[in-house]
């Protein structure tokens, strides 16, 4: 009697070293998979900095051709301004299928990557 109790005290033990094992494995995963995601963020703001810099400066050229052909300084940044009105527009009535799915999509595929590592198991 006392040798299965001592072998179920036993599987206790084991199966409680298991999930901390396991909790342990859950947590770092989580981590480096949030530590990657935040990373991605980062470039990712990053280049549309640099990227939003460049956008400026060439529709402030834009905007000095078009008002050399069109003689007036203000019309050449009202055609700009209206050219991104229109862009915006554009974006905004398609803002599910260029930005919202893809964006998700990234994420989820960020999430739930399994790792290189894991295909031994």
């Amino acid at each position: 009697m006392e040798d299965s109790f001592a072998k179920a005290e036993d599987l206790a033990v084991h199966i409680k070293e298991y999930m901390n094992n396991r909790i342990e494995s859950v947590k770092l995963s989580a981590a480096e998979k949030s530590s990657k995601m935040l990373a991605n963020l980062i470039a990712m703001a990053a280049v549309l900095l640099v990227f939003l810099f460049v956008i400026v400066f060439a529709s402030i050229a834009l905007a000095y051709a078009l008002a050399k052909l069109t003689g007036e300084l203000y019309w050449g940044f009202l055609i700009v301004a209206g050219i991104y009105l229109l862009l915006g527009s554009l974006i905004w009535l398609l803002k599910e299928k260029i930005l919202r799915f893809p964006i998700m999509n990234a994420m989820l595929h960020q999430l739930f990557k399994e790792d290189e590592t894991d295909d031994t198991n």
